[in-house]
């Protein structure tokens, strides 16, 4: 019994101690068009720059001249709920009352990143849209 109850205080000793792992989607929220303008520069930015920011894209392709180009693709759906009620009292009787209201958008974020021969980067361009 002695040794069953100290697994089982060492084990949830041990859970206090381990860290949660960083979400894989942390690289997805940062691709905005504030970021974009912020962290990339023509003649100036480089791949390693790029992935350090942005993560990996989501397709490498090769344009007529062979140089690269990235391209990010970021979906995100938004869900927003509201309620409110009120309660009315009338001498004797009551009345109460509740609305509530759901409503959900979608969010989706293109970047297109051109590099040149030595991995700088040479043109980009992103787009934003909401639906």
């Amino acid at each position: 019994m002695k040794k069953i109850l100290f697994v089982f205080i060492f084990s949830i000793l041990l859970t206090g101690c381990v860290t949660a792992p960083e979400p894989l989607t942390k690289k997805n929220s940062e691709l905005t068009q504030g970021m974009v303008q912020m962290n990339l520069e023509v003649g100036k930015t480089t791949k390693a720059d790029v992935i350090e920011t942005f993560g990996a894209p989501n397709i490498t392709t090769r344009d007529s001249s062979g140089n690269e180009v990235w391209t990010y693709q970021r979906q995100a759906q938004i869900s927003q709920s509201s309620s409110s009620s009120g309660f009315i009292f009338v001498i004797i009787a009551g009345k109460s009352s509740e609305a509530s209201g759901f409503e959900t958008s979608s969010k989706m974020m293109t970047l297109i990143i051109k590099f040149d021969g030595n991995d700088i980067v040479t043109d980009f361009k992103s787009r934003a849209s909401n639906f």
